[in-house]
């Protein structure tokens, strides 16, 4: 009778198996995919082992070893140059580290579930304005001042609630946004930061890429301006109650650049007062359950 142990691979299978799979995804890419020149005599399908070595900042006969599934140690610090290199995705990167049997040390934080308890808690912080976002400022759930600060929330498609989207494209999200100008930078420039953890992951890739459809998000782009995340204060134009000053304070709920909640507290009592009105405006009905759940 053969036991888990008898059918557990081998380290030559594998050596073998992190061979065949670096070598497939080599082949995979194209030398202008990386920023490489094609040149002349090319024949080989893809990237050249020293072009993936001098991408990844290993020596070319290591990385030739690697491909032979020769028997060295390898880092988590390479694999991880080795992914990105590659251009790999989160599962190719996952399956990279298992296959070399190493931890991978900045695996992708799960979009997290809004959560009962965490509804609760959005619904308690009424009237102040409150949401849960990503990474990548996808609105996964939000209470009833939220919903009525900047546009009406309940509205809106759920692909389309992201605030970099909303800063884009709704006439009502910018109508309210004092300062546009300086929004709109300061937002674009923290996406920037936090996409260089996430640069292989396809959510990222395909709101980058939805994104750079727009002519002003590209020209913000192209500036490769980077800012870190930080608390601010908020002027907001409110068509229903007037100018709000809000002091926006993220709580964090994953390591940073992951899920946080973010808070409006009101900066005076004016706007406190402001607040209190806004939750008296009448808005569209909706149910909890289906607007709250995260995107998908």
């Amino acid at each position: 009778m053969r036991t888990s142990a008898d059918s557990a691979p081998t380290p030559d299978t594998r050596r073998q198996e992190l061979a065949d799979f670096l070598r497939s995804r080599r082949e995979r890419i194209t030398p202008e995919q990386v920023g490489l020149a094609r040149g002349r005599r090319r024949r080989t399908p893809g990237l050249r082992r020293e072009e993936v070595a001098q991408l990844s900042a290993v020596g070319v006969t290591w990385y030739t070893w690697l491909e032979q599934a020769r028997d060295i140690q390898v880092s988590a610090q390479v694999l991880d140059s080795l992914a990105r290199a590659l251009l790999m995705d989160q599962s190719e990167r996952a399956h990279l580290f298992a296959l070399a049997g190493a931890t991978d040390p900045t695996p992708e934080e799960p979009c997290p579930t809004v959560t009962p308890a965490l509804r609760s808690m959005l619904d308690r912080l009424d009237p102040f304005p409150a949401c849960v976002q990503n990474g990548r400022y996808d609105i996964l759930g939000y209470n009833r001042a939220f919903s009525r600060l900047l546009c009406d929330m309940d509205g809106l498609p759920r692909q389309d609630r992201n605030c970099m989207w909303l800063a884009f494209t709704n006439d009502q999200w910018r109508a309210a946004t004092g300062d546009l100008e300086e929004a709109t930078r300061d937002m674009v420039a923290k996406f920037r930061a936090s996409m260089a953890e996430h640069l292989a992951e396809p959510a990222w890739k395909a709101l980058l890429a939805r994104l750079k459809t727009l002519p002003e998000f590209r020209a913000l782009w192209d500036r490769f301006e980077v800012v870190g995340v930080s608390d601010k204060t908020k002027h907001i134009d409110n068509p229903h109650v007037g100018h709000l000053k809000l002091l926006n304070t993220s709580l964090w709920l994953a390591p940073q650049s992951g899920a946080r909640l973010v808070t409006y507290v009101p900066e005076d009592d004016e706007t406190r007062a402001r607040l209190e009105t806004l939750m008296l405006v009448s808005g569209p009905g909706r149910d909890a359950a289906d607007l709250r759940q995260p995107v998908s």
